[in-house]
């Protein structure tokens, strides 16, 4: 199993759109695939299952009518058949009560699951801000705070022998994507052709090294062995440039100074090498353009763009348009799919 953290500090790059057509391709292209919501906004997980499902997984509204005598909407809105998300999952680590609780992965189809977010899951970042510096020191309580999210991965990839995890983080530099960036194998970013992307970068990258360096050198020597912990490896596996204005398959004038300045930016800041050539876009895995027209259709129909039929709305010419689309990911899943394969091929560490 390897894994896959998709990240950017720049939010509104289209991430999670990202992340939901990759997992249902990857699916196609034959790899047993588990997406995990490890945003706080859960923005994948409400991709993947409606409002229903939602509603039996989120224990929406128990502290709503805690303190309050509705009985009929407590009955509705207070879940009492188990633990079904990640904030389910290190609840007991959050209250002091345990270690994390064992949470089992939803299936989307056959050979494809999530491991589903929830809005509750922001309460874990100040215990794992506190918990990271206190793992200097090897302290067991702090180690298994700060590897909670690679174990909840471990056993829910063991669970259903996946070949491949998608991670799904929010786009920010703060302890909850820290924990889960270093349980990534390997990230990649998704970007939009400007220069907040840019700026991202610059500082994404140096801190990237930062944690990995934390970890391995002051924390993972002092783990016992006991507890399972990540190597923190966060391999770089190339960026995709997303959603840029398409004109004759080319990108518009607009963004072309920015693109001609990603592969030197993500060469110096992500992969630290300072001597890195302007025109070397080996990183560069992508550049899918914008499916504006597609977006509204796939989400009405609950389904990725193109799995898009004429009973969904896609007529005429949009039925071309959903074939490109399918043309494009299943490009861009093959070519992530082969990346894979060398980054597990390398030394983690």
């Amino acid at each position: 199993m390897i894994s896959v953290a998709l990240f950017n500090n720049k939010g509104g790059v289209g991430k999670t759109t990202l992340a939901y057509h990759l997992a249902h391709m990857l699916h196609r292209q034959g790899a047993r695939v588990l997406a995990v919501d490890l945003d706080p906004q859960s923005n994948l997980t409400a991709a993947i299952l409606d409002e229903d499902e939602l509603e039996e997984l989120w224990d929406k509204g128990s502290e709503l009518f805690a303190q309050n005598d509705y009985p009929e909407q407590r009955k509705l809105f207070t879940r009492t058949d188990g633990q079904h998300t990640v904030a389910d999952a290190v609840r007991p680590i959050l209250e002091g009560t345990g270690d994390i609780a064992p949470v089992s992965p939803v299936t989307v189809t056959s050979g494809l699951w999530l491991l589903p977010g929830n809005l509750e899951l922001s309460k874990f970042e100040d215990k794992l801000s506190a918990a990271w510096l206190n793992g200097y020191g090897g302290d067991p309580a702090a180690i298994r705070t700060t590897t909670a999210f690679h174990r909840i991965i471990e056993r829910a990839a063991r669970e259903v022998d996946a070949d491949l995890v998608l991670i799904d983080v929010g786009p920010n530099l703060g302890a909850i994507n820290r924990a889960a960036l270093i349980a990534a194998d390997t990230v990649l970013m998704p970007m939009a052709a400007d220069l907040f992307s840019l700026k991202g970068l610059l500082n994404l990258g140096p801190t990237l090294r930062e944690w990995r360096s934390q970890w391995q050198d002051l924390v993972k020597p002092k783990i016992q062995s006991s507890i399972s912990s990540p190597s923190a490896a966060m391999q770089p596996l190339g960026y995709v440039i997303m959603q840029p204005e398409m004109r004759l398959d080319r990108p518009v004038r607009a963004y072309e100074r920015w693109l001609t300045r990603i592969p030197w930016v993500y060469g110096t800041a992500v992969l630290g090498h300072a001597d890195w050539p302007t025109d070397d876009r080996s990183y560069e895995i992508a550049t899918l353009r914008n499916y504006r027209s597609l977006m509204p259709l796939a989400h009405d129909a609950r389904k990725p763009m193109f799995d898009l039929r004429a009973a969904d709305g896609a007529l005429g010419s949009t039925q071309k348009y959903v074939q490109t689309c399918y043309q494009e990911f299943k490009a861009l899943a093959e070519a992530i799919m082969d990346r894979l394969e060398v980054a597990a091929g390398d030394d983690p560490a």
